[in-house]
């Protein structure tokens, strides 16, 4: 949500899923249109970014104000 755009490795360190399962969730966010994949190649090892789209900041905005309100309206 804070950086312009992010690769795989980048984000396979970040969450600790494996290649398999990163790709399963980001396939589901692209599909949904949250995420952007442009796939490219450096030399001859593949390379993906990726991006978040207009929708998927909205989105992500939206399911952050939520669950702020949903632990500030847990008793103490």
């Amino acid at each position: 949500y804070v950086v312009e755009s992010a690769d795989y490795v980048f984000l396979m360190r970040l969450t600790g899923l494996t290649w398999g399962n990163l790709a399963t969730h980001l396939n589901k966010l692209e599909e949904s249109g949250y995420v952007e994949i442009q796939k490219n190649f450096n030399g001859k090892k593949p390379h993906s970014v990726l991006r978040l789209t207009d929708i998927g900041r909205t989105a992500f905005s939206a399911y952050a104000k939520m669950m702020k309100q949903v632990f500030d309206d847990l008793p103490e």
